[in-house]
Formats: C-alpha cells, sequence, structure tokens
C-alpha cells in the first residue's frame, strides 16, 4: 500500500501535466501554474534532505576512517560557518559575502581550470591516430582548435587565396573551416543526438507514468 501511493500520485500528475501541454484552455493553464508553484515549494525541503544526507555520509566517512576522511571536517567547518554567518545576518552581510567571493569563487575556478587538463588529457587518448576514425577525429579537432586562434583564420585565408576561391567563399560559403564544421557535420551530429535523448527521456517517462519503471521507489520493483 506504502508504494501504491505514490505510484498513483506519479500517474495522476503525470497525466495531467501531458494534457496541459497539449490544451490551450485557461483552467488548463492555471492547472500548470498551481503544479508549478508545488515543485518550487518542495524545492526547499528537497534541499533539507540534500544536506542532511551529505551531514550523514561525512559522519560516516570519519567514523569508518575511509581514504581522505580528515576532509570531512573542512566540509562541516565550511557549512557550519557558512550557515552560522548566512542565517542570522543574511546574504548581504560583508562578512559572508568576502567569504563567498575570496573563498568560494577561488576553489570553484580552481575546480574548473583543473578540468581543462582532464579534457586535455581524454583527448591526447583519444586523438591518437590509429584508426581511420580516430584520424578523422584528430584532424577535425586540429581544425576546429585553430579556426579559435588569429593564426587560424590567417592560415584559411592564405589557402583561400593559393587556390583562387576567395571570392567564392566570401560570397555563397562559410567564413572558415571551423565555421563550416560547425555548421553542417557538428549540427547535424547534435541534432541526431538531441533527437536521441528525447526519446529516450520520452520513454522513459512512460514507464515512470505507467509505473513499470519505479527504481525513485528505492527499489526495482
Amino acid at each position: 500500500m506504502k508504494r501504491q501511493i505514490p505510484l498513483a500520485l506519479c500517474f495522476l500528475f503525470g497525466i495531467v501535466m501531458i494534457i496541459t501541454q497539449f490544451s490551450p484552455h485557461p483552467v488548463s493553464k492555471s492547472i500548470y501554474e498551481r503544479v508549478i508553484s508545488g515543485a518550487l515549494i518542495i524545492g526547499p525541503f528537497a534541499l533539507v534532505l540534500a544536506t542532511i544526507t551529505l551531514i550523514q555520509t561525512h559522519i560516516n566517512r570519519i567514523q569508518r576512517r575511509t581514504e581522505h576522511w580528515g576532509y570531512s571536517f573542512v566540509v562541516f567547518a565550511g557549512l557550519i560557518t557558512m550557515v552560522a554567518i548566512g542565517v542570522p545576518f543574511g546574504p548581504e552581510n560583508p562578512i559572508f559575502v568576502w567569504l563567498y567571493r575570496n573563498v568560494q569563487v577561488p576553489m570553484d575556478a580552481t575546480m574548473f581550470s583543473l578540468l581543462a587538463f582532464f579534457i586535455a588529457s581524454a583527448a591526447y587518448r583519444a586523438f591518437r591516430a590509429r584508426s581511420t576514425e580516430a584520424t578523422l577525429l584528430l584532424v577535425t579537432a586540429l581544425i576546429v582548435m585553430l579556426g579559435n586562434v588569429p593564426v587560424g583564420d590567417l592560415i584559411w585565408n592564405s589557402l583561400l587565396s593559393l587556390t583562387g576561391l576567395d571570392s567564392i567563399i566570401s560570397q555563397n560559403g562559410p567564413s572558415s573551416a571551423r565555421g563550416w564544421i560547425l555548421d553542417n557535420p557538428n549540427l547535424s551530429a547534435r541534432r541526431g543526438i538531441i533527437l536521441g535523448v528525447s526519446l529516450g527521456v520520452i520513454s522513459q517517462s512512460i514507464r515512470i507514468i505507467l509505473g513499470i519503471e519505479r527504481s525513485y521507489l528505492g527499489g526495482g520493483d
């Protein structure tokens, strides 16, 4: 019985939201806005649950002395400090703003900067020309990367001048090889991926609405 109620609510709201998307009636629009407002109200409760889960996870790491468990104390220190300052004094408090700008923002910048090295490492492994497909990927990536720097435009214009195609390309063609790659094969591939993802989302949504997919209840049965 405990599982039947969430399944019934999921089915009900799923069908209602589908109908509101295809019905222009004012009542349908009103129901849609009310449901969206309810979802916004649920958001803070989800944030509280996420915070509780975060605390429980790091408490378990400390108790079990797992790898790098000492960093859990840093998490608690940051969490307690920001809550202790932000809740009573508000987000406009100078100390809160200083901590955000001088601690949070630099850490975010550092994390995303490190991602560039991971991407470069992955690109190095993927672009090694061991096959025809890898070679094509390597050449395409080099063209796109060169197109993002001024020397790429210089090379492109020089090639057009040598081949005598500069007048034709300037009128009817792309501004660069990079532009042609991004506007044609890349855009076609992106649309294909988006279409496939959309079909997958629709299929998964139907499974959830009909109660076939029940993993959100905590199990697959």
